[in-house]
């Protein structure tokens, strides 16, 4: 089994249709719908479903449109790619265009990758595929092609502002949410232990386990509601054998009571 992952490793760093990524390579998905696993080559999830990526390049090669990809977030030359695609566990998959991925959250085996891309990773309209935009795109985007890069810069600054403030406030809420939670929590407990210490909770659950009707019916004293099982000279509620009932000062009677 060992030997089987690491192999599947290796295999997927050699084929050739799945494309590793680099600093110098990834301007070459400009333009194109690209499928991207990042990954670890620790990963065991990785490694499971490195076969299945394989077959999915395989499948999609003669789709010059559509690159699968893979980035090993571990090398030493995989640059910022990872970091700038916000890449914080192993394995994540993206889609999309390179300067804009979409976060993929589909099955991880090769029929849901294989009808996942089919029918979502496409060519899309952007600055490098300009004769597959409408009118309205083209607009849009030569907006921004008229723009400095400062100009640019500063816009996508003022939403990674807000982005981050946002974030924060959430952080914030969460952290003020749980402080009310444990504050709660523990006013129920001290509460509850305070009234369970005042009545001895625990002596008076064990006295009515003895006393309970049920454990009488349990003991066969259905008739007699009063009748105490450890008093074993308890005659007050037996029927006398005879039409005496004062059996005070009777001598033969084993069970006889001064009571």
């Amino acid at each position: 089994m060992k030997f089987t992952l690491i192999a599947l490793s290796l295999l997927s760093s050699a084929s050739a249709d799945v494309l590793s990524l680099t600093p110098d390579n990834v301007d070459s998905l400009n333009g194109k719908a690209a499928f991207i696993k990042f990954f670890a080559p620790w990963c065991g999830h990785c490694k499971s479903m490195a076969g299945d990526w394989i077959k999915l390049a395989d499948e999609m090669s003669d789709n010059d449109g559509v690159i699968i990809a893979e980035a090993d977030c571990t090398s030493d030359d995989i640059g910022s790619i990872c970091s700038d695609n916000g890449v914080e566990g192993f394995p994540t998959l993206k889609y999309g265009d390179i300067g804009a991925l979409t976060d993929y959250q589909g099955g991880r085996d090769y029929e849901s990758l294989f009808e996942f891309t089919k029918e979502n990773v496409k060519p899309g309209c952007s600055p490098a595929r300009l004769e597959i935009c409408d009118d309205a795109e083209k607009a849009n985007i030569q907006k921004y092609m008229d723009m400095s890069p400062d100009e640019i810069s500063k816009i996508i600054a003022e939403v990674d502002a807000v982005i981050e403030a946002e974030d924060q406030k959430l952080a914030d809420s969460v952290k003020d949410l749980s402080a009310k939670y444990e504050v709660m929590v523990d006013a129920f407990e001290t509460q509850q232990t305070a009234k369970k210490e005042e009545v001895d909770y625990k002596l008076v659950k064990a006295v009515f386990g003895i006393k309970s009707p049920k454990k009488a019916k349990a003991a066969g004293d259905d008739d007699d509601d009063d009748y105490d099982p450890d008093d074993e000279d308890d005659d007050d509620d037996i029927m006398p054998l005879s039409g005496d009932d004062d059996d005070d000062d009777d001598d033969d009677d084993d069970d006889d009571d001064d009571d």
